[in-house]
């Protein structure tokens, strides 16, 4: 499908590239970007050759084929982040964490690592405390789970073979079959859960923030130590953690016009 590029500025033909791999669920040619946006062949390379120079596209692994680059995934993290980090939102997130008396954090994936780019915390702290800025692996972490498993199917094979699967501790999920049907059952759930796999004595549990077009944009989870909530217990927070997810998704695209009257963080 062709996909025109509405204005024709250099700049308007570089976000059309750098928008239409970002869309891809594979990685793709020169031509296929050319020929997709009606561009011709040689503004293509052009283009494609300045956004790879500075990190935003790459090539994939032994190939002359196109994906997004580090820094574009570093900067969307970054864009994330800031999104989620408005008086609105915040105070969303502070709600959440009141109302089941537990932390909350918002995680996004960034160069595979969970990143988290907010928190709120009720009581005083115990056990595992995510604070923005901090980040932890992917197989361990909910956050992590559920970002895995929304991946297409020969994406996360490739994914999960690829990653350095430390054992953090004794529960900590490390073989490759028994982690896929883990995100399996993340994927057919739609929400996730750890038990004591990253941090010994800390449990918790994830649900996405979806985009108007039902993409994983990041993900709402709570983290709290086993002594006081056990892991099947974490199920009880998932409804209102998904209340609180579902809000956030509806505002993350509206303008924060409202925010000195928003409370604060």
């Amino acid at each position: 499908m062709i996909k025109r590029v509405e204005k024709d500025g250099p700049l308007d033909r570089a976000f059309a590239i750098v928008r239409f791999v970002a869309d891809q669920r594979k990685a793709v040619s020169v031509a296929e970007i050319g020929r997709s946006l009606s561009l011709p062949l040689p503004t293509a390379h052009r283009l494609i050759g300045n956004l790879e120079e500075r990190g935003l596209l790459q090539k994939a692994l032994g190939t002359k084929r196109y994906v997004v680059g580090n820094q574009l995934v570093t900067l969307s993290a970054s864009v994330i982040g800031a999104a989620f980090r408005t008086a609105r939102r915040h105070a969303v997130l502070r709600a959440v964490a009141g109302e089941i008396g537990e932390q909350c954090e918002i995680g996004v994936v960034r160069d595979n690592v969970v990143a988290y780019v907010d928190s709120v915390r009720v009581s005083e702290p115990q056990g595992l405390q995510f604070n923005p800025g901090e980040a932890a692996p992917l197989h361990c972490t909910s956050t992590g789970k559920i970002y895995m498993s929304r991946l297409p199917e020969r994406a996360r094979v490739k994914l999960c073979r690829a990653l350095h699967l430390t054992k953090y501790t004794e529960t900590t999920i490390v073989e490759f079959h028994a982690l896929m049907k883990v995100l399996e059952d993340t994927r057919q759930r739609g929400w996730a859960k750890t038990n004591e796999e990253y941090v010994k004595g800390v449990v918790g549990c994830a649900v996405p923030i979806l985009s108007p077009q039902r993409e994983l944009i990041a993900c709402l989870g709570v983290s709290v130590p086993a002594a006081r909530v056990s892991f099947i217990e974490l199920d009880r927070f998932i409804r209102p953690l998904q209340k609180a997810a579902a809000l956030l998704s509806e505002t993350i695209l509206q303008a924060e016009d409202d925010e000195a009257g928003a409370g604060g963080s």
